[in-house]
Formats: structure tokens, C-alpha cells, sequence
């Protein structure tokens, strides 16, 4: 009998983060690796497969790639050599992508297909950690640029079928993040990350799911919102995945420090 899958928020961190040596404070990527490296043995059943809604990825529709065997692409800039030479090989997975496309068609949105983009990073970086064996099929969908939150939950709603299906959900961002300020020691932009992590959290904790997507709703008056986001693509997949969680209850599972910037992760379910 399959099990029913939760549904998951978490950091990618910056660049290749995991595959280098001295990039940021010692320690400071400690925590991040943790929390992903123990996803697996924290679900109720091994996944069937992962779909990974990507903050690096925005189509005028919704996208998934349909590769069956994604390539790599490495969307970052300025990293050492090796890290334009990693690999995560793991299989596509064609027919979730039809199973996507169908599961948005009932609910009126049109989603395209995609293939040879490859992984970026906001999917490779955390799944080899998260699933390192690379055994279990992974499909990468994109955000649909422009669109509003109210869109983005819609899209999530759809696709909560998968999750009785033993799809394992994914959305993979930041919720925070602000390049121009990430290196800033300055106390203006902690403290903004600081109070925009604190109104997350409790919007995510709100029991009623109206109300709380009412709230993600109107995220850009939060305490701290345009300071931590001034593009939303980065907070974007959580808003599919809270669509996907339904009537489950948020929960804060991760919270770090990324040069003193409050970075959190959630699940439901």
C-alpha cells in the first residue's frame, strides 16, 4: 500500500555550496547538510519518485522536464573548477511529467513540456544530499514567471494527488534572499531576515489553510518582506507547496544562520 507523502520547503543554499571547502564561516553550512542528508529517513515510506519545483527555473506556464535521463546544468558563476564537473544521474521520469501535465489540465492551467535542460542547481545541489544513490526517478517543474501567489497555491492544489501516489513534493528556494545584502554585516538587513522568518514561521503554523493562504497572500507588507525579497522567485515554490499541503498544518524542520541571515525550511504533513 503506498503512503502518503509530505510536502517540503527547503533551502538549496548558495551555489554548489556542499562541494567546496571555505565558503562562509566554518561550520556555518553544518546544519543545512544535516537536515537534508536525514530527509529520507524521515518519510513514512521510500518516495516512488521526487518532484522539485525549482526557484532557478520560471516559464511563462508551468514547465516539467521530461527527459528521461536530465543532463546537468550549472547556473552559478565564479565557482572552482570541480564544481562545474559534478554529476546527478538520476533517471527522469517521463510519465510523472504526464501525470503533472493532466493533473493541471483538469484544473484548468496549461503546463508545457520540456527536455534537455538538465538539473540546476536548485534541484542537484539539494537531492544529492537528500537522495545521494540517485536511484529514484526526479522531475523538475518550473515556477510560472509573473505569476501570483493565489496562481502558485492553485498550481500546488493540483497537484496534491501525487502526494497519495508516493510522490515526494519538493519546492526549492530561500527564504531569504537578498544578494546585495547576504555578505552585509550590517544589522539592518539581519534584523529584516530576522522578523520575515519570525512572520513565516507563524503564517506557515496557522491551522486554518484559508487563513494561511490569505497570509502568503499579502507576504510583501510581512516585517521584512521587500528587504528579504526583492524578486519573489526564491519564496515562490513555497507558495506551490503550501497549495499542496492542503489542510496540513506547517512546521518549521530547519533553521540556520547563512552570514547571519535567518533561513528556514518547512514541511506539512
Amino acid at each position: 500500500m503506498t503512503q502518503r507523502q509530505p510536502v517540503l520547503f527547503v533551502p538549496h543554499g548558495g551555489g554548489p555550496w556542499p562541494f567546496m571547502q571555505g565558503f562562509g564561516p566554518p561550520g556555518m553550512w553544518d546544519g543545512l547538510r544535516s537536515f537534508l542528508e536525514g530527509i529520507e529517513a524521515s518519510l513514512p515510506a521510500p518516495p516512488k519518485a521526487f518532484l522539485v519545483v525549482s526557484a532557478h527555473w520560471e516559464t511563462e506556464r508551468p514547465t516539467v522536464d521530461a527527459d528521461p535521463a536530465p543532463g546537468m546544468l550549472f547556473d552559478y558563476y565564479g565557482f572552482p573548477e570541480h564544481t562545474y564537473r559534478l554529476s546527478y544521474p538520476a533517471p527522469g521520469a517521463p510519465q510523472l511529467a504526464a501525470r503533472v501535465r493532466a493533473l493541471l489540465g483538469e484544473a484548468g492551467i496549461a503546463c508545457d513540456e520540456a527536455r534537455g535542460r538538465g538539473f540546476d542547481h536548485g534541484v542537484f545541489v539539494p537531492m544529492m544530499l537528500i537522495h545521494p544513490r540517485a536511484e529514484t526517478p526526479v522531475l523538475q517543474m518550473s515556477l510560472q514567471k509573473g505569476a501570483s501567489v493565489a496562481r502558485h497555491i492553485e498550481i500546488g492544489r493540483a497537484l496534491a494527488p501525487l502526494r497519495e501516489e508516493g510522490v515526494l513534493i519538493i519546492g526549492s528556494g530561500l527564504s531569504y534572499h537578498n544578494l546585495r545584502e547576504f555578505f552585509s554585516g550590517d544589522e539592518a538587513p539581519r534584523a529584516s531576515a530576522r522578523s520575515f522568518d519570525d512572520w513565516l514561521t507563524q503564517t506557515l503554523l496557522v491551522e486554518d489553510c484559508d487563513a494561511r493562504d490569505r497570509r502568503l497572500g499579502e507576504w510583501l507588507d510581512a516585517p521584512g518582506a521587500r528587504a528579504s525579497h526583492p524578486t519573489p522567485e526564491h519564496l515562490e515554490p513555497l507558495f506551490v507547496i503550501a497549495g499542496a499541503a492542503g489542510q496540513d498544518r506547517g512546521r518549521q524542520v530547519f533553521h540556520g544562520e547563512f552570514w547571519s541571515k535567518s533561513v528556514s525550511g518547512f514541511a506539512f504533513g
